[in-house]
């Protein structure tokens, strides 16, 4: 008499349920996957991205883009800063002028130019 045992893989079961489980958890996957690219298209095209080539003159406008706006950024946050050192040389007389008084004006002027 002779015994031949045979040892399934696991994605290879006589029950039901694990093949079940096996096909709902790959659909879950794929699922899944589809949603992380749908999210992705959305995120480029709200931004722009979708069609743009991607060469160097497509790099270069983005780059020339974002330091223009950071000097943008940067010009905004100094005349914030001038303005609020102008306030600290103030008279009492000229801030009486605008309405603000001596302990408002320093306050203002101390504040950090990024507040």
């Amino acid at each position: 008499m002779v015994t031949i045992f045979y040892i399934a893989p696991n994605w290879e079961s006589i029950h039901m349920d694990c093949v079940v489980k096996r096909v709902q958890s790959e659909f879950l996957a794929a699922m899944a996957m589809s949603t992380i690219k749908a999210i992705n298209r959305a995120g480029t095209e709200a931004f722009g991205y979708a069609d743009r080539p991607s060469s160097w003159k497509a790099y270069v406008r983005r780059l020339v883009r974002m330091v223009r706006s950071l000097a943008t950024l940067l010009d905004h946050l100094y005349e914030r800063r001038r303005s609020r050192l102008a306030l600290l040389e103030m008279t009492d007389e000229q801030l009486k002028d605008i309405g603000i008084s001596r302990c408002d004006a320093h306050r203002e002027g101390l504040k950090a130019f990024w507040d």
